[in-house]
C-alpha cells in the first residue's frame, strides 16, 4: 500500500487540496511554524484573522523575539490555550539566541524548542525542508485508522506509538523535497474536509479503494478512543470597578492556573469573598450582573461580575489589590492593546458598544 497510498495523496493535494491558505505555497518556516501553533485546537478560519495579525506586527521570527509579553499576549487575546502564547513567544527567543535566527531543519533538532511536539516538528521539518518524517494531529490520526482499520485504543501509549509506526510506513519514498510537503498538507486537508468525523465523504477520497474502514462499511468508528476527557465546572466571581472617565482596574494573573499573565478583572471565589474584602461604603455599590457560561475545552466557567463605580479620587481597597503582580487603571484607549481573557473583553467591548450606541441615539 506505501507507494499507492502516498501516491494517490500527493496527486490528490496538488488538484483538490487547499491550496489558497496565507501559510501555504511557502517554505518560509517562520510562517509555517507560526500556522501550526495557531491551527493547534483551533479552527482555520479563527486563525486567518489572527495570522495576519502576528505577522503585521511581527514579520520576522526576529521581531517577535524582541516584542514584550504584554504586546505578545494583547495579539494572541481570544485565540484561547495562552500557554502556546508564551511558548510562541519564548520559542523565537531561542531560535535568535541558540540557532542564529534560523529555524533547526530537522525534526529532532525542532522538538527542542518550546512549544514544539513531535507532530509540529515533524509539519515544519516536512513542509519548508522536505524531510522523510511523519505527523500524526488529529486529522491524521482519523484518516489513517480508518484507512488501516486500525483497532487499537488510542488511549493507550503503545497504541499510539505503532500508529506512529504506520504513519511513517506509508510516507513518500522518493522525490523527497517535492513530495513530502504535498504528501503533510494533502493528509492534513484530506482529514480536514473529506476524512471527517462524522458523514466522511468516502466517494470523493482519493484513497477509497485502499480505505479497509470503508470496506467494512463503518468508517464512524474510528480512530477509537475510550478514555474521555472529564469536564468540570469552576464557579468565579469578578470585580469590575469602573471609574467615571470609564478607566477599569485589571491586574495580571499570576504565570499559573486559569487566565495565566493575562490581564483581568479581581477574581473571587465567590460573593461572600469579594464582599468580605470591599470597605463597607463600598460593598453597599457593587451590583451583580447576569451569570454567564464561558466554556472551555475541559471545564464550564460560571461568572458573575459584580460592578462598581467610583469617584475620580476613589482607591481600589488594599485588601483587593494584589501587590504581588501588576495591577492599574487603564483607560478605554489602553486595554484593547492587552492581553485579556476572552470573556473580560466581550464584557468590555460590549459596554464601549452600547455606550456609542447610546451617544448616537441621543
Amino acid at each position: 500500500m506505501t507507494d499507492q497510498f502516498a501516491d494517490e495523496i500527493v496527486l490528490w493535494q496538488k488538484s483538490h487540496g487547499r491550496n489558497s491558505l496565507p501559510w501555504q505555497n511557502t517554505r518560509d518556516p517562520y510562517r509555517v511554524w507560526l500556522s501550526e501553533i495557531m491551527l493547534q485546537q483551533t479552527q482555520v478560519a479563527t486563525v486567518l484573522v489572527y495570522y495576519d495579525r502576528f505577522l503585521h506586527c511581527f514579520p520576522q521570527v526576529s521581531d517577535l523575539a524582541c516584542a514584550s509579553q504584554d504586546e505578545v499576549m494583547g495579539l494572541w487575546s481570544g485565540l484561547g490555550y495562552y500557554s502556546r502564547a508564551r511558548n510562541l513567544h519564548q520559542c523565537a527567543k531561542d531560535v535568535m539566541a541558540l540557532h542564529g535566527g534560523q529555524f533547526p531543519r530537522l525534526a529532532a533538532q525542532l522538538q527542542t524548542l518550546p512549544g514544539i511536539g513531535r507532530s509540529t516538528a515533524a509539519a515544519i521539518a516536512s513542509l519548508c525542508f522536505g524531510e522523510r518524517v511523519a505527523i500524526l494531529d488529529g486529522n491524521v490520526k482519523r484518516v489513517l485508522t480508518r484507512v488501516l482499520a486500525f483497532s487499537g485504543d488510542l488511549s493507550q501509549s503503545g497504541n499510539e506509538k505503532a500508529l506512529w509506526k504506520h504513519a511513517t510506513d506509508l510516507l513518500p519514498l522518493d522525490d523527497l523535497a517535492r513530495a513530502m510537503p504535498r504528501y503533510t498538507q494533502g493528509i492534513m486537508d484530506l482529514g480536514a474536509t473529506i476524512c471527517t468525523s462524522c458523514h466522511p465523504k468516502c466517494l470523493l477520497c482519493p484513497v477509497q479503494a485502499q480505505c479497509r474502514a470503508r470496506a467494512e462499511g463503518n468508517s464512524e468508528k474510528y480512530p477509537i478512543k475510550t478514555r474521555k476527557l472529564k469536564r468540570s465546572v469552576q464557579t468565579l466571581t469578578l470585580l469590575w470597578a469602573q471609574k467615571p472617565d470609564g478607566s477599569v482596574w485589571l491586574e495580571k494573573r499570576l504565570a499559573t492556573g486559569i487566565w495565566s499573565g493575562l490581564y483581568c478583572f479581581p477574581v473571587f471565589e465567590n460573593e461572600y469573598e469579594l464582599k468580605s474584602r470591599l470597605t463597607q461604603r463600598l460593598g453597599a455599590h457593587i451590583k451583580a450582573l447576569p451569570e454567564f457560561v464561558h466554556v472551555l475545552t475541559h471545564k464550564d466557567l460560571l461568572i458573575t461580575p459584580w460592578t462598581l463605580i467610583l469617584q475620580a479620587d476613589d482607591c481600589i481597597p488594599e485588601t483587593v489589590a494584589c501587590k504581588a503582580r501588576p495591577a492599574a487603571w487603564f483607560s478605554q484607549s489602553e486595554w484593547p492593546a492587552l492581553g485579556l481573557p476572552a470573556p473580560i473583553r466581550k464584557l468590555l467591548v460590549g459596554t464601549v458598544n452600547n455606550i456609542a450606541a447610546n451617544e448616537k441615539s441621543v
